[in-house]
């Protein structure tokens, strides 16, 4: 008697802790169908944007790659240590045609009208978008953080390790060598241990006439921070001639230093010179704090550390907005996702410039005015996904119809009397031509009739060299007197010829 209302609390217990111990589960196949959708675009923007890119740097490289004789594996290298920045811009760009294509394709295919009608909204298609752009964003933050300043300095030491094997290719014994500028090194015999024995060495550095050195040995040292090498010379003398006077100096050991100058141009950029864009943010902070805070440059190496801070979180912004856009398409209307996306990553980077000038230069507070542009097009990508969600234009109408009502006043027929004007006046131009060329042959041709319809066509006619039009007159008048109408085509320009005077 008393065991089952024991059990039904048993078991009311138990679903209480059921349905206390539920949890939500996302739906994992709708957000792997989305990240699929948005990963293939995006990797295959970033293969096109990275060739396109590949290609307008290539060029400059080959001046570097002919004159140092760069092999394909230093090619590799060095490409790979300049290119980094370069995503910086690619990244973006490529993520946002990614959300923005696959939206697009979802949209074409009515895949969101299905999803909407099975109950998935737009907050739940939101969260695959939102986890992908905060990864590729955070993948820009660590190419600006770490890999530019890592590339920049893998390219100083590739080039002097480049120019350093080019000197030493360049040295031979019993032969000049020129690979150091202005030092001319002649050895006459290179040991093993790249030890120099009778050294010859004429030095025309900022002098009109040489300093010629000689020495008993030497050899070469290499110093790759500073990008330096040292003609390091034992045991001989120093001969100075300058006009008449001519001074001799002895010496046990003499040191000769000469900064490497290969040619390191790309472009108008120098690839090894340590840059802002080529320090790391410990650095920029390090050298602005040794310049005085209200200075333009301490603003300027400030600057540059929250621009390595900023792209990160404009490339997951710029993401975003590329959702909005890819909504706007439908079947049988042109998809402006890709233009507008275009047209908004323009104005995006020309905004953060003008920022970013306009904060150097102390018109606007530094922190403020660098972040500016990131706060606009935050809430911009805010308006755009909230007139998505409760599927309204991006536009309002308030402001699209006084557009569309000034473009159909005024710039429609405007446009359509010129292209109407455009076709009459070259009408009028190529009738006249038709005409004179017609009256030209009119009097040189024959007139071409018809036998059993009874007709004669004039040169020009479509008529005219029909097979059936076996008679053959010269002047219309005749063909009339034989008995022949023109045709109806014909009648309209017999009656504007002139004609023959009748003799009284």
């Amino acid at each position: 008697m008393h065991s089952e209302p024991k059990q039904d609390k048993t078991t009311a217990t138990r679903g209480a802790r059921s349905s206390a111990g539920w949890r939500w589960r996302p739906p994992l196949l709708l957000y792997s169908y989305i990240a699929n959708e948005l990963l293939a675009p995006f990797f295959a923007s970033f293969l096109i944007l990275y060739c396109v890119f590949f290609l307008i740097r290539l060029i400059p490289l080959l001046e570097i790659v002919l004159s140092l004789r760069i092999g394909l594996a230093d090619f590799i290298r060095l490409f790979a240590y300049i290119f980094p920045h370069m995503l910086l811009y690619i990244i973006p760009m490529a993520c946002m045609a990614g959300v923005t294509v696959g939206f697009t394709r979802l949209t074409n295919d009515r895949e969101i009208l299905a999803f909407k009608a099975c109950g998935v909204s737009l907050k739940q298609m939101l969260p695959p978008v939102v986890l992908i752009t905060a990864a590729i964003a955070c993948l820009t933050g660590f190419f600006a953080a770490s890999l530019i300043p890592a590339g920049a300095l893998g390219v100083k030491q590739l080039m002097f390790q480049l120019a350093k094997e080019k000197i030493d290719k360049g040295l031979k014994a019993k032969e000049f060598t020129e690979t150091l500028g202005d030092i001319v090194l002649y050895v006459d015999k290179i040991d093993d241990q790249q030890v120099w024995h009778g050294v010859y060495v004429s030095d025309m550095r900022g002098r009109t006439q040489p300093l010629i050195t000689v020495a008993r040995s030497g050899h070469l040292e290499a110093d790759m921070d500073r990008m330096q090498v040292t003609v390091i010379l034992n045991d001989g003398t120093i001969h100075n001639n300058e006009g008449t006077d001519n001074q001799v100096i002895h010496f046990g050991r003499y040191q000769l230093r000469n900064s490497l100058q290969p040619p390191t141009q790309v472009g108008k950029e120098n690839v090894t010179s340590l840059s802002r864009g080529a320090m790391s943010r410990e650095q920029l902070l390090a050298a602005a704090a040794k310049l005085p805070p209200d200075s333009k440059a301490s603003r300027m190496y400030l600057a540059e550390y929250h621009y390595r801070l900023i792209l990160p979180v404009g490339c997951f912004i710029l993401s975003l907005i590329g959702l909005p856009l890819g909504l706007q398409a439908a079947p049988g209307r042109r998809a402006v996702g890709l233009p507008l996306g275009l047209f908004i990553f323009v104005s995006y980077y020309i905004t953060l410039t003008v920022c970013e000038n306009i904060s150097e230069a102390g018109v606007l507070p530094l922190v403020p005015g660098m972040w500016l542009p990131n706060v606009l097009f935050f809430l911009l990508t805010l308006y755009l996904l909230q007139r998505v969600y409760v599927e309204r234009p991006l536009v309002p109408e308030r402001i699209t119809h006084p557009i569309q009502n000034l473009y159909d006043r005024l710039l429609l027929p405007a446009c359509k009397r010129l292209i109407r004007l455009t076709i009459d006046a070259f009408t009028r131009t190529w009738s006249k031509k038709t005409e004179t060329v017609t009256d030209n042959e009119t009097d040189l041709l024959p007139i071409h009739a018809d036998h059993a319809t009874g007709l004669f066509h004039l040169p020009g006619c479509i008529h005219y060299h029909n097979p059936e039009c076996q008679l053959k007159f010269n002047k219309a008048e005749v063909a009339r007197q034989a008995g022949f109408a023109p045709c109806p085509l014909c009648a309209k320009r017999d009656e504007r010829e002139p004609k023959e005077p009748q003799q009284c």
